[in-house]
């Protein structure tokens, strides 16, 4: 293919002018879908039962590598150069210190350093259950750090997963590291009959362009920007701002969910991401999903919708930041997803709002929930009105994260009279919550006694 050193190929320049599309988008999406086949081939002709991990490791890297250059022109060898770079500090640091400086880089190269540092650096008493099971005990290859960073299913738009999931896929013997004490059925299950992915990948493939349809018919319909115009804001009653916010921020997210449900797709079509069984006997495809959608758009709560966006991240950032801080965990967890986003001034408002409300949603919940628990009709008034609440607070939250400069993002919340941000504040110091290390004693003694 033609290509320059900034765009990428432009062998799809044709199809830019006929859809109308930027060439990097159409780019991007050639790619995935190219991605797609080879991740059949990649698990029908390269099965581990046939083929050694090395040359499993080898062509998913050469493969992720090239469509890497497909799309970036040569500021792919960035993914080489930083992986190379972060491998050696590894080596060179040693795993009592290699969690350390890596800390604002990627996902996937903080997540080793830190699981590598807790199976060969910390005693096994100290690490919690999760922190057992992904702990790595010994340093990876460079062929195997390459293909962890830099598989084809992956390298374009994730999701990201754990080292040892990975390594358990490319070795035939998926969950392996999972079943250790537990569900051992599941695991023998597997390796008598390896489930076959094709009706999930089909169904996230649909699912996925189904939601690019939505993003392409409506994302021009309500503009976001639209929210802070001045006549908007002069002549239109506060209700109908309220519904225009939502319905703004609502065509934006067809996108993120086309981008991650494919990506899922891919990497099942490859063999990657089986999760065990349902109670049913249903094999599970969910291992490295990035997002639950229903569970998104009917989501209750801050924390349901956040626990079920950007699922992978909300796991690296939790495995990192928030159970090692031994400070303010949650807004130390904020400002690292802040500074992992990039440097948009936005992004900083739409996390540091998030603390505020996060707090507040929390006081509410342990404050206000147990009264509504006390018939089925009080908790589905509940259940609706915090419904809205959480998807007006949502919409309310992220407008700075789409409008990422300081002057619109501001003028926006003026518009509002900062109302959240107040109301937030307020609660959360009204009413009273039970320190963290309460909360997590109070769970366990809970899970025991069930």
């Amino acid at each position: 293919s033609r290509s320059t050193a900034c765009t990428g190929s432009s062998l799809l320049q044709p199809v830019s002018e006929i859809t109308n599309l930027p060439l990097d988008q159409v780019n991007f999406v050639a790619c995935q879908l190219c991605a797609l086949l080879s991740a059949f081939w990649f698990r029908l002709f390269l099965h581990p039962s046939r083929t050694s991990p090395v040359i499993r490791h080898l062509v998913a890297t050469l493969l992720g590598l090239y469509f890497a250059l497909f799309c970036f022109g040569w500021y792919a060898l960035h993914f080489l150069l930083q992986s190379g770079l972060t491998y050696g500090i590894m080596i060179i640091t040693g795993v009592e210190h290699m969690h350390k400086p890596m800390m604002v880089i990627t996902q996937k190269i903080t997540s080793l350093a830190f699981e590598i540092h807790d199976g060969m650096a910390r005693k096994e008493e100290s690490l919690t259950p999760g922190q057992k099971m992904l702990a790595i005990r010994r340093m990876p290859s460079l062929l195997e750090y390459f293909s962890y960073n830099c598989n084809f299913m992956g390298i374009l738009a994730g999701p990201t997963s754990s080292y040892n999931d990975y390594i358990a896929f490319i070795e035939g013997d998926p969950c392996r590291h999972r079943n250790q004490g537990g569900d051992r059925k599941s695991s023998g299950r597997l390796r008598k009959s390896e489930p076959s992915p094709n009706t999930e990948v089909v169904r996230k493939v649909a699912s996925s362009f189904f939601c690019l349809l939505v993003f392409l018919s409506v994302c021009k319909v309500f503009p976001v920007e639209q929210n802070i115009d001045d006549d908007f804001i002069a002549n239109t009653p506060f209700y109908a701002q309220v519904v225009y916010l939502y319905l703004s921020m609502l065509t934006t997210r067809p996108k993120y969910y086309f981008v991650w449900t494919l990506a899922d797709a891919i990497n099942n079509a490859a063999g990657f991401g089986f999760n065990g069984y349902d109670s049913d006997g249903s094999p599970r495809w969910d291992l490295i999903s990035n997002l639950r959608i229903l569970n998104i758009e009917l989501a209750t709560s801050f924390k349901v919708f956040l626990d079920n966006w950007n699922i992978q991240t909300a796991h690296w950032l939790k495995r990192v930041c928030y159970e090692r801080c031994p400070y303010h965990p949650t807004a130390a967890t904020f400002i690292l997803s802040a500074m992992w986003h990039g440097a948009y001034p936005g992004y900083y408002l739409t996390f540091l709002t998030g603390i505020v409300i996060t707090l507040a949603a929390r006081a509410v919940r342990h404050n206000v929930r147990p009264h509504f628990l006390k018939s089925p009709t009080l908790k589905r008034v509940y259940d609706v009105i915090t419904w809205a609440a959480t998807q007006i607070a949502i919409c309310y939250t992220v407008v700075p994260f789409v409008l990422l400069s300081v002057g619109p993002s501001i003028k926006f919340y003026r518009s509002w009279y900062f109302g959240l941000h107040i109301g937030c504040v307020l609660l959360a110091l009204a009413l009273p919550v039970k320190p963290r290390h309460l909360r997590l004693k109070e769970e366990q003694k809970t899970l025991l006694q069930e």
